[in-house]
């Protein structure tokens, strides 16, 4: 299954169900855990935002010329 079906079957879940929706804006790991069986290591931060009509969130990922290693999450299989 690609990246962008999950994070969208992640989505379309909640939009249709509002405690899965606010499991996910309040523990997303352990919502992600519950519904789709999928565990994320201790060592990866998950934070979930739910955009609003007039904003909109762009996330700005660590410059690789900063010499910070990040884990991959897609090659987790998450995103």
């Amino acid at each position: 299954m690609s990246d962008a079906i999950l994070k969208n079957q992640v989505i379309q879940k909640a939009w249709e169900d509002p405690s899965f929706k606010q499991r996910l804006l309040t523990d997303p790991k352990e919502a992600l855990k519950e519904v789709l069986g999928i565990t994320l290591p201790d060592n990866i931060t998950l934070k979930t935002v739910e955009e609003g009509s007039n904003e909109f969130y762009l996330v700005i990922p660590p410059s690789p010329a900063s010499g910070m290693m990040k884990t991959n999450v897609s090659a987790l299989g998450i995103w």
